[in-house]
């Protein structure tokens, strides 16, 4: 009975306290102290990060970017506290969870992604994001998963079950280019390339949780005889479901903003209190009804922020933005740290170097995999002034880091796979998250000076002004009108003979299908939706917000 009480307070159990009869169970006061004293670590170690990033930005030092700071000062601290004598009860207080991740880092991480991202550029390069984040994140799960179980097979490293593999493909699909989109702020970059990184990153996440859990669920059900063809229905009832889930609350939040009358000024405060609370209802809903909470918050994020933020007062927009800005950068930050500690005291399996090793190199080709064949079929429905240039799609896939979505599900499959199999895929991807983090996050500056993609005419902040295409132009010129908040009319396609490809042509009418939805969005859902007209941009001269440090994620 001992033994439970002390687990329901958090604290690890040695095994010479399992077998006696009795343990010493601390105080509530003791149990305050180190409380208190875990925390007081943790604020310490925020406010180091803060500062430390601070000044790296001021001197302009990119070979330590923000995160990888972070990353670093929780590897110290966590590898001091575990060669030192300290107190398991103030250890347990540093544990990753994560459930705490998902439930509570995660939703206002990805929240703010998808509330700041910008309109123009974003929707102008909608076809592209779906691609690289979709599809891409496909070809990269299976293309990792199938090199992993060969290199299996030839005995180059550690033999896993085929669909363990996929699995191992999916959790380390997840990009967090955390530093690249932190050095695209600080030096200036073409605008459409930082809206690809961006938003591919921002829907990878979201893919990368849902190829997982499908994963996991053809894993139970291949054991138990199941149709496989079912699995893949019940995936894209999750995200199709999640990502109804998340639009669906965001209408109804635009609708009582719009009709409830709380923008006057003795119920500001309802206001922001209500706004704050519908991102993290959407997401409860969706883990409620056995969907994505990550897809459905992403998609709420979006929503709101192109309809129910214009029905807020002014006073309540300055605040909500200021708010998801806050909690996100704080979240960001501290996943890092505590990612850092943990990866320090949590227990390793080091014997299967060869498995580290070829994974690196085996997501390094799938990532190629990904984006110059995703970029190839972009460019297919693009006019030549539009396509995506060679050194774009490298520096996209050299801005495939990864964080702490791959380590989350990478210690949840420690709980999902036999044991070995799972601490071997965890600590392969911790290697690899320390790796990209940190060696990739510190040359990423040199990277985008020697391709050339810096300093495009932009000088601190990207602007979302009318005449921003860069000097690449695929994002279409300020000729071009824009319909609504994101309407973008693409210009008119050169009929030239094509070499037959039907494949080509469905893509051209996929293409111009977001015209379609821009003109629907225009003349009924913004009028129904907003206190605003049609021909109002939400939006268009504010600054792209400084995404705090996973997004600036994503890790």
């Amino acid at each position: 009975m001992a033994v439970e009480d002390a687990q329901l307070m958090g604290l690890r159990i040695s095994p010479s306290d399992s077998n006696g009869s009795s343990i010493p169970t601390p105080t509530p006061g003791k149990e305050q102290q180190a409380a208190g004293v875990g925390i007081l670590l943790q604020i310490m170690m925020l406010v180091l990060s803060f500062v430390l990033g601070h000044v790296l930005r001021r001197h302009k030092f990119y070979y330590l970017p923000e995160a990888s700071a972070s990353l670093l000062i929780g590897l110290i601290v966590g590898g001091l506290a575990n060669i030192s004598n300290t107190e398991n009860s103030i250890r347990s207080w540093f544990n990753f969870h994560e459930e705490f991740f998902f439930l509570f880092l995660l939703p206002p991480i990805i929240f703010q992604s998808g509330f700041s991202l910008p309109p123009k550029p974003f929707f102008s390069n909608f076809g592209a994001i779906v691609t690289f984040a979709i599809l891409g994140t496909f070809i990269a799960s299976i293309v990792t998963g199938v090199l992993v179980y060969l290199g299996g097979l030839v005995f180059l490293m550690y033999k896993l079950p085929f669909v363990e593999c996929l699995m191992f493909g999916a959790l380390i699909s997840a990009t967090d280019p955390v530093t690249v989109l932190s050095i695209f702020q600080e030096l200036g970059t073409d605008m459409n390339l930082y809206a690809l990184v961006f938003g591919e990153s921002v829907l990878n996440d979201a893919m990368a949780i849902s190829l997982y859990r499908t994963m996991s669920m053809v894993k139970s059900h291949l054991s138990s005889g199941e149709n496989f063809f079912m699995v893949i229905v019940r995936f894209l009832e999750t995200f199709v479901g999640s990502m109804s889930a998340g639009v669906g609350v965001a209408f109804i939040s635009a609708l009582l903003f719009k009709y409830a009358g709380l923008d006057i000024d003795n119920l500001q405060n309802l206001e922001c209190c209500l706004f704050v609370l519908f991102p993290y209802f959407s997401y409860m809903l969706a883990e409620g009804l056995s969907l994505s909470g990550i897809v459905s918050i992403l998609f709420t994020g979006i929503v709101m922020k192109h309809y129910s933020y214009s029905n807020l007062s002014e006073n309540s927009q300055r605040f909500v933005s200021a708010f998801f800005h806050l909690i996100s950068s704080l979240a960001e930050t501290f996943v890092f740290i505590y990612m850092g500690f943990d990866i320090a005291m949590e227990q390793h399996s080091w014997s299967h170097v060869g498995f580290i090793f070829f994974s690196i190199i085996f997501i390094i080709v799938a990532r190629a995999a990904n984006v110059f064949s995703c970029a190839y079929l972009v460019n297919l429905v693009r006019p030549a002034h539009r396509q995506i240039p060679l050194k774009h799609q490298k520096a996209l896939w050299y801005s495939g880091l990864r964080g702490a979505m791959a380590f989350a599900l990478a210690l949840q499959s420690v709980h999902d796979l036999p044991e070995g199999h799972g601490q071997t895929i965890f600590t392969a991807t911790t290697a690899i998250v320390v790796l990209t983090v940190l060696l990739i996050g510190g040359s990423t500056g040199t990277m985008l000076e020697a391709l050339q993609v810096v300093g495009d005419g932009h000088d601190g902040p990207l602007p979302l002004g009318d005449n921003f295409e860069g000097n690449n132009g695929y994002l279409a010129p300020s000729t071009q009108n824009y319909e609504g908040n994101h309407g973008y009319h693409a210009p008119p396609y050169d009929e030239e003979p094509s070499s037959g490809s039907r494949i080509k042509m469905k893509l051209k009418e996929f293409h111009k299908s977001t015209t379609s939805f821009s003109a629907l969005d225009r003349n009924y859902l913004t009028p129904f939706f907003t206190s605003q007209n049609g021909d109002d941009v939400d939006g268009d001269d504010e600054p792209v917000p400084m995404p705090s440090s996973r997004r600036s994620y994503r890790g």
